[in-house]
């Protein structure tokens, strides 16, 4: 806790060795001012020391050490077991203070006052630690009350317990009926004979029993108002009225024990020193302040208004207080100090905190056996039936697994796996993965092919190439350059002049052989434009190979997402949990703020500050979760300045500063 923190450091900052004057006024200091240098060596003083420095804070992780070890450190001091002497015995008193020097007292009061921060961090754990839990069975009770079906359902959790309950009272009853006819019929008895004394007894009992019945039948419809869920749902009011009755007691507590105790001057940053004694006087009073609430905290007739008067009242009257003792009678007051924190640690906190736990048990949820009984039962005398089925259909079963995972296989490979596979292929280009329609050098033979034989046509009849008789290299070179670009004109004046006489140009053969060259042109036409498509195709492979993927991907991450979400594995929806659950503390702080009455000092009064204190704790305990690391010590000063006791404007302004420079966290 960062106020034990402080509070260890204000007193590290305080020059006691310095200060070589004692209760009565004594200095340990020569004739030029000094300090004795001897009054510092010695194994007492040693051991007090090296006590000193295990109570100190060295952590800011952990700056509370645990009870049993701050009570440990304290007997290990010895001071406790320190036995001043007598009141009557002046030499003795003489003797004992001249034997402890001032360096030693100062060394003592260091060393309780650690021990009493340390005491005083424990009890505001222990009080957070109570209180927090309470609103849990509060919202709980709240539930039950808010909805008839959650009363309803509260009231068959609870039939077995009130059905226990009204059998015992009917047993108590008829036994204490039984009793009381015994002793008025014993007279009797010794007349009557054996037989007729047993069968009168036997009808005797079921007669008393049947009355307990009745009379406990009606006093329960007078109890219950003619319906157990109305019953049920005016316990569960009582209970949660004792909830928030003991939540207002221990925060006000809480509230007190911040407000009050230890004001050492901590937050003055002007390095006022306070007079040794004011701090000896304070730390008295916020021992006795410490085990009065502990003690009071837990009482649930009063107010708080009483409450608070009645802890005032105590630590005013507290016998052991320096203040009420006579100076001839002061005992040490360091081992006094010593001894009452020990019996604050090994009685009272414990007291206070089995106290605590038992009104929490009685008033707040009911176990889980009550909870849960009804479910439990079903499926206890349905696990059978479950079972035979289970048994009966088991080949089913495995082959509806068997099938599930080759399902789930098969899709994952089918459908993601390989079209992966084949999308990766594409970007690098690998020639195995081209889309094509046709065979790679498809085109290119049939273009040769049509240009040899329109060459050797138009070597064969060089007339319908040309205007000669021959035909010279270049014109060839010509017409297979033109052929290469679809021209075929000689074949087609040879069709042309063939079709005149079909019937001679098919028996010379120029009819025929011009038909099946124009034929292989078109197959070259058609293949030409296949392979256009099949460039398109080329260039958009990498879509293709994305369309055939998305399905798959798109399926595989719904499923994913879905798993993730009802096994609330995702950290996302962890962090909008945390991030509702801090927005619902602030709008509690808002509340507290909002209805808050301030006392003349225009400060919260001591209820709704330890209400306060007990959300900023939860919210605290959140830094960690929302933010990064360095927003979250900013965030951590911000609600320092809101749980201090500066103005309850300056509190607003505070609370209003964290809703909008943390509001991306906290959306």
């Amino acid at each position: 806790m960062s106020l034990v923190r402080r509070l260890d450091a204000y007193l590290d900052r305080l020059p006691v060795l310095s200060q070589g004057s004692s209760d009565d006024g004594v200095s340990d200091v020569d004739e030029h001012g000094f300090a004795v240098a001897d009054t510092f060596a010695g194994p007492r003083l040693d051991h007090l020391l090296r006590v000193v420095q295990s109570l100190s804070t060295t952590s800011s992780s952990q700056p509370l050490l645990s009870a049993q070890r701050v009570r440990a450190l304290l007997i290990q001091s010895g001071i406790p077991t320190v036995e001043h002497p007598s009141e009557g015995d002046g030499s003795a008193r003489a003797a004992y203070a001249d034997a402890k020097s001032a360096y030693e007292n100062e060394m003592e009061w260091l060393l309780v006052t650690k021990a009493t921060i340390q005491v005083y961090g424990v009890i505001l754990n222990a009080l957070l630690d109570r209180i927090i839990p309470l609103s849990d069975g509060i919202w709980y009770w709240s539930e039950i009350l808010n909805s008839y079906t959650y009363s309803s359902l509260y009231t068959v959790q609870t039939s077995p317990l009130r059905l226990w309950a009204w059998t015992q009272d009917v047993y108590v009853t008829s036994k204490t009926r039984m009793r009381s006819v015994s002793m008025r019929d014993a007279p009797t008895e010794l007349v009557d004979s054996t037989a007729t004394g047993t069968s009168q007894k036997w009808r005797q009992f079921y007669g008393i029993v049947r009355d307990s019945i009745r009379e406990r039948s009606f006093a329960n419809i007078q109890c219950k108002v003619l319906s157990p869920v109305a019953f049920c749902r005016s316990e569960a009011r009582r209970k949660r009225a004792q909830l928030g009755k003991l939540r207002e007691i221990t925060a006000s507590g809480l509230g007190v024990l911040m407000d009050e105790g230890l004001q050492l001057g901590h937050d003055d940053d002007k390095a006022e020193v306070h007079d040794h004694q004011d701090l000896k006087g304070v730390v008295e009073r916020s021992v006795a302040l410490m085990d009065v609430v502990l003690k009071e905290v837990c009482t649930l007739d009063v107010s708080t208004d009483d409450f608070e008067d009645k802890v005032f009242a105590g630590v005013e009257e507290d016998p052991e207080l320096s203040v009420h003792l006579e100076d001839s009678v002061t005992p040490d007051r360091p081992a006094v100090l010593a001894r009452r924190l020990l019996r604050i640690i090994d009685r009272t906190l414990p007291e206070h905190f089995n106290t605590m736990q038992s009104l929490a048990q009685a008033n707040g949820r009911p176990p889980r056996i009550v909870r849960y009984w009804l479910p439990a039962v079903v499926g206890l005398f349905s696990s059978t039936t479950v079972l035979r089925i289970l048994v009966n259909r088991k080949a089913d079963i495995i082959n509806w697994i068997t099938d599930f995972g080759v399902t789930v296989r098969d899709f994952w490979f089918n459908w993601v796996v390989e079209p992966t596979q084949k999308v990766i292929k594409t970007i690098r280009h690998d020639e195995t993965s081209e889309i094509a329609i046709m065979s790679r050098d498809s085109l290119k033979a049939d273009r040769e092919s049509l240009e040899r034989m329109v060459v050797e046509f138009a070597i064969h009849k060089p007339h319908f190439a040309v205007d000669g008789a021959s035909i010279s290299e270049a014109q060839i070179a010509e017409i297979r350059s033109k052929v290469a670009e679809g021209d075929v004109t000689p074949v087609l004046r040879a069709y042309e002049k063939a079709r005149k006489s079909p019937f001679v140009g098919a028996v010379r053969g120029d009819l025929v052989r011009t038909l099946l060259i124009q034929v292989h042109k078109s197959k070259v036409d058609l293949e030409v434009a296949m392979t256009g498509i099949d460039s398109l195709l080329k260039s958009q492979e990498l879509v293709f190979g994305f369309v055939g993927l998305t399905p798959g991907v798109l399926v595989s991450i719904c499923i994913f997402q879905y798993l993730r979400s009802t096994f609330g594995g995702r950290s996302g929806q962890h962090q909008d949990r945390t991030a509702g659950r801090a927005i619902r503390i602030l709008r509690n702080i808002d509340r507290i703020l909002s209805e808050a009455r301030p006392t003349e000092n225009n400060v919260l009064s001591y209820k709704d500050h330890g209400l306060l204190l007990c959300e900023v704790h939860v919210l605290r305990s959140l830094t960690g979760k929302l933010m990064p690391r360095d927003v979250g010590k900013e965030f951590l000063e911000d609600l320092d300045d809101l749980a201090n006791m500066k103005g309850i404007q300056v509190q607003a302004k505070a609370l209003d500063r964290i809703r909008w420079a943390y509001a991306r966290w906290l959306k």
